[in-house]
C-alpha cells in the first residue's frame, strides 16, 4: 500500500509539471506571430510540427487504429477542434481569459454525463453549474464599456474550445483503454486541418513565406515537439491511472502559470476587480464538480 501511495503522489507531481507546460502553450503562438507570421497560421505552425514525429510512429503501429477506431477518431477530432478553439482564444483575446474559459469545460462535461453518459445530477452539480454561469458573467463583463457586453471572437473560441474537451474527454470516459498514440495522431492532425481551415476561410490570412517558416521552425519545433507533444501524452496516460477528480484539480496548475506569465511578459493584460471574481467563480465551480461530482452518494 505504501508503495502504491508513493506513486500515486509521483504520477500527482508528473500531472502538474506537464499541465504547467500547457500553461505557456500561449508563448510560441504569440512569440511566432511577432515575428512574422499571422496568429492563425502560427497555430497551424505549431500543431503540425508533432505530426512529423507522430505519422512514422503510426505507420509502425498501425494496428493500433483498429482498437477502436470509431472512438479514436471521434475523440481525436473533438480534442483537436478544443486545441484549435484554444490556441485563437489564446491568440484573439487575452491569455488569462482564454485559460479560464477553456476551464468552464468541468461544466460542459457535467451536463455532458448527465445527458449522455446517464450520471446523476447532484446539488453539487448544480451548485458548480450555478457559480460558473455566474462568473462567465462576470469574466466577460466590459466594465471599461458598459455598452458593450458581447462576447469577441476569440472569448468565443475559448468557450468552444472547453465544450469540444469536454466531449472529447466524455467519448475517452467511455473507451478509457484507447491507445495513445493513435488517439494523439488524430488529435494533432484535426488541429492542423481545422486551423488551416480557421486561417484561410474565417481570417482570410496569406500563407507564410518559405523563408518566414523556416526562420520559425526551430522554435515551433522545440515547444510543440519537445515540450507540448510529451505533455499532452502524459497527462493523458496517467489520466487514465488516477482518479479524474485529482488529475482535474491538479490540471489546474495551468491556470497558475498561465495567469503568472501573463502577467509577467504581457503587462497590457489588466483585469477589473469583478472580473478576477469571476475568474475565481470558475475556478471554484470547477473545483466543486471534481471534487464532490464524482461522488455518487452526493444526493
Amino acid at each position: 500500500m505504501h508503495i502504491v501511495f508513493k506513486s500515486d503522489k509521483i504520477l500527482s507531481f508528473i500531472i502538474v509539471v506537464s499541465s504547467c507546460a500547457w500553461g505557456l502553450y500561449w508563448l510560441p503562438l504569440r512569440s511566432i506571430e511577432e515575428a512574422g507570421i499571422v496568429g492563425s497560421w502560427s497555430i497551424v505552425f505549431v500543431n503540425a510540427c508533432p505530426l512529423l514525429i507522430l505519422f512514422p510512429l503510426l505507420l509502425f503501429n498501425l494496428d493500433q487504429l483498429k482498437i477502436y477506431p470509431k472512438p479514436i477518431f471521434f475523440a481525436g477530432f473533438m480534442i483537436g477542434a478544443a486545441f484549435t478553439f484554444y490556441a485563437n482564444g489564446l491568440v484573439e483575446t487575452s491569455v488569462i481569459r482564454a485559460t479560464l474559459l477553456f476551464y468552464l469545460s468541468p461544466i460542459w462535461s457535467t451536463i455532458i454525463g448527465i445527458i449522455w453518459l446517464k450520471e446523476r445530477l447532484t446539488i453539487a452539480r448544480v451548485i458548480s453549474i450555478i457559480i460558473a454561469l455566474l462568473g462567465l458573467i462576470f469574466l466577460l463583463y466590459n466594465f471599461d464599456n458598459q455598452e458593450n457586453k458581447a462576447l469577441n471572437f476569440g472569448d468565443f473560441s475559448s468557450v468552444l474550445s472547453g465544450l469540444f474537451w469536454a466531449l472529447g474527454a466524455s467519448i475517452l470516459k467511455k473507451w478509457s483503454k484507447v491507445p495513445i498514440l493513435s488517439l494523439t495522431t488524430v488529435v494533432y492532425f484535426s488541429t492542423s486541418i481545422l486551423s488551416i481551415l480557421l486561417a484561410i476561410v474565417v481570417y482570410e490570412a496569406a500563407i507564410p513565406s518559405f523563408s518566414l517558416i523556416m526562420e520559425n521552425f526551430v522554435l515551433a519545433f522545440t515547444w510543440s515537439v519537445i515540450v507540448l507533444l510529451p505533455s499532452f501524452c502524459i497527462i493523458f496516460r496517467i489520466s487514465q491511472i488516477l482518479f479524474p477528480g485529482r488529475v482535474g484539480i491538479l490540471m489546474m496548475s495551468e491556470v497558475v502559470v498561465a495567469v503568472i506569465s501573463a502577467k509577467i511578459f504581457l503587462p497590457e493584460e489588466q483585469m477589473f476587480v469583478l472580473q478576477w471574481v469571476g475568474a475565481i467563480a470558475i475556478l471554484t465551480a470547477g473545483l466543486i464538480e471534481i471534487v464532490f461530482g464524482y461522488n455518487k452518494n452526493n444526493v
